[in-house]
């Protein structure tokens, strides 16, 4: 187990982050392990529960994009930095 603290927005019940690593080439270590091992347990102040990770369908990217960089505006910049498209992770409660 990792622990991260992440800036999360929300899309309906979910949660959603992004694996920005600051526009690195790459994308972060804990994408990498959600790739692989999509169940987690998040905590959200005092709320922890099991979710699975996905990545956004490529329809709802855009909306859920704009949504996280009205959290964090640097998410744009971080873009351009890189040319990989940086994923937005979905997280749903299971």
């Amino acid at each position: 187990p990792r622990t991260n603290a992440l800036i999360y927005g929300r899309s309906g019940d979910a949660y959603v982050v992004v694996a920005s690593d600051g526009g690195a080439d790459e994308p972060p270590g804990w994408y990498k392990n959600l790739k692989a091992n999509p169940e987690v347990e998040l905590q959200v102040l005092a709320d922890r529960f099991r979710a699975r990770a996905r990545d956004t369908a490529p329809d709802e990217r855009p909306e859920m994009w704009r949504e996280m960089v009205s959290h964090w505006p640097p998410y744009d910049d971080y873009q351009r930095r890189t040319e990989r498209e940086i994923q937005v992770v979905v997280l749903e409660r299971v």
